[in-house]
């Protein structure tokens, strides 16, 4: 998915996660490298499954390649792509899980291969594999990765994807996806015609706020976290959930017409956002 053209605090930038100040300036050195190395993985596999023109098949072929080069390094054999070498490296220091890895490369075969979601449900279920095992990658970086830090976890990064799937409903309708739930889209009378046109007449709007209040109730329910985690990690978990709500702001704002006013996050908000997350409210 593209990437807002704004200022933040990041060194690395993935396409599902660009809410998230990956690598930020403000979190301990230490940590830098290994989240890069993470990062530096989703950024490849996702490319597999959204750039360029290759078939679906080719694109699973390179991604069932990825899938052998973490098993490679679970057996304790050398990695043989030099993306996976400084992964290896911040696995077998940090203790990290494989089966998260494993998650993000399905989640990416899944966009080769499914393109409508019939319920939230769905959605849901790829939101667990495809933002989930990022929060809970760093919480465990963060030797902070109880079941109830998990949990708000999961919260905030399922909220940061669906957000990120409200921002690019246009980008995606020209890869031939809808993430949308089928069911909620009926309901509402809205159709993939509308979508194709970037038309917001008829009941888009209801249907836009009743996406934006869902979001956002998800990503309060694990705002917590920023207030729990300490220091320089707790400040950097603050920012990451208020980038998102003021995505949801501006796509309230504008009646849910991403069509014509894609929200991105500008220096204002970036000025805010390093306010609010300084004052921990």
């Amino acid at each position: 998915m593209t990437t807002a053209q704004t200022p933040r605090p990041t060194l690395v930038n993935v396409g599902h996660y660009e809410n998230f100040p990956v690598a930020s300036i403000f979190l301990p050195r230490h940590l830098r490298r290994p989240i890069q190395a993470i990062y530096a993985f989703a950024r490849a596999a996702d490319d597999i499954a959204d750039e360029g023109d290759a078939p679906a098949e080719s694109r699973l072929a390179e991604l069932a390649a990825f899938h052998e080069q973490l098993r490679r390094l679970e057996r304790g054999e050398p990695a043989t792509a030099p993306l996976f070498v400084g992964l290896g490296e911040a696995i077998r220091r940090h203790d990290l899980p494989y089966s998260l890895f494993h998650d993000l490369l399905d989640a990416f075969a899944q966009d080769c291969s499914k393109t409508r979601y019939a319920d939230f449900g769905e959605v849901m279920g790829y939101c667990r594999k495809s933002a989930n095992p990022i929060g809970r990658l760093l919480l465990k970086l963060y030797h902070a990765d109880t079941p109830r830090h998990q949990a708000y976890s999961d919260g905030i990064c399922s909220a940061l994807q669906i957000i990120n799937f409200l921002q690019d409903v246009a980008v995606d309708w020209k890869k031939n996806r809808i993430y949308f739930p089928q069911d909620e889209m009926a309901r509402h009378g809205i159709s993939e015609r509308q979508i194709a046109e970037g038309r917001t007449d008829g009941l888009w709007q209801i249907f836009m706020r009743e996406q934006i209040e869902r979001a956002r109730k998800l990503l309060a329910a694990g705002a917590p976290l920023g207030r729990i985690l300490k220091g320089r990690i707790g400040f950097e978990m603050r920012l990451i959930v208020l980038g998102g709500e003021r995505i949801l702001y501006k796509l309230h704002r504008s009646h849910g017409d991403m069509f014509h006013q894609r929200p991105t996050l500008d220096l204002s908000d970036w000025l805010y956002m390093l306010w609010r997350a300084l004052i921990k409210k």
